[in-house]
């Protein structure tokens, strides 16, 4: 399990707190058993986005010979380099825009629109603490960068994806509200963490299958690195990369 912060610490930390409550109390074992395994479920729900445990969250499309590339962050310090061999490759993306950084960076975000890639949305801050946030201001984070990527292309997105992939209660009710679509992935790539360019590449293309949705970064210089190779090797395989609202077969704005 990877460990995601800040949901996952915490609430392990109150796991411990509440066994070593319930042993000096003298509960039965059994009802400590209970409580963590159920404590434990709630968390893997929170941090595996796959599971829709609190929320109903698109993950893989349903065409054999297509799959989409997605790009988290942006605008960011790769972002002009991935759309330059986007352009050189003829593939469209879809760039999940963090509201603050497109409120910097405009130009790229007319880029994103008028090169065809779509826009999604981030959140506003994608802040440490997004995750411990009222739904009220959840949703406030949403509409803001809705907003803002509504005033650079005049295109309101309705492709949301959560930060960290971690989801909650109160995040479920800002999407429901907000009335946009949740998005996951089925191909995580960890560019975040890849130490080679061989690695980051094996991790996306030994399991690939058609209808995949890969998550990557445009603030990593690693994953401009790699895409003109990974681009070659996902159509010498047979597949196509198709814009995530195709392949999906959603309304990408409103």
């Amino acid at each position: 399990m990877t460990l995601r912060r800040p949901y996952t610490y915490c609430t392990l930390l109150f796991l411990a707190i509440m066994g070593i409550t319930l042993v000096i109390k003298g509960i039965s074992s059994w009802l400590i058993v209970w409580a963590v395994v159920y404590l434990i479920l709630l968390v893997l729900g929170a941090s595996k986005i796959q599971w829709n445990f609190f929320t109903q969250s698109l993950h893989k499309g349903n065409h054999k010979n297509w799959v989409a590339l997605t790009f988290d962050d942006g605008p960011a310090a790769a972002t002009e380099k991935i759309l330059d061999f986007l352009r050189a490759h003829q593939v469209p993306a879809t760039f999940f825009s963090i509201g603050a950084r497109a409120a910097q960076h405009p130009e790229l975000v007319k880029r994103w629109d008028s090169e065809g890639h779509l826009v999604g949305n981030h959140s506003y801050h994608h802040g440490f603490h997004f995750d411990w946030q009222s739904a009220q201001r959840m949703q406030q984070e949403l509409q803001q960068t809705n907003e803002q990527i509504a005033a650079i292309i005049g295109k309101t997105p309705k492709l949301f994806r959560p930060p960290y992939g971690i989801t909650n209660p109160n995040l479920a009710k800002a999407i429901a509200r907000s009335g946009m679509h949740s998005i996951g992935w089925s191909i995580r790539s960890y560019d975040t963490t890849a130490k080679t360019s061989e690695q980051l590449l094996a991790r996306i293309l030994n399991k690939m299958q058609g209808g995949d949705i890969i998550l990557l970064h445009d603030s990593m210089e690693i994953t401009a690195r790699i895409l003109p190779e990974l681009i070659t090797a996902i159509r010498n395989k047979g597949y196509e990369i198709v814009r995530l609202d195709k392949l999906l077969d959603i309304p990408p704005y409103e």
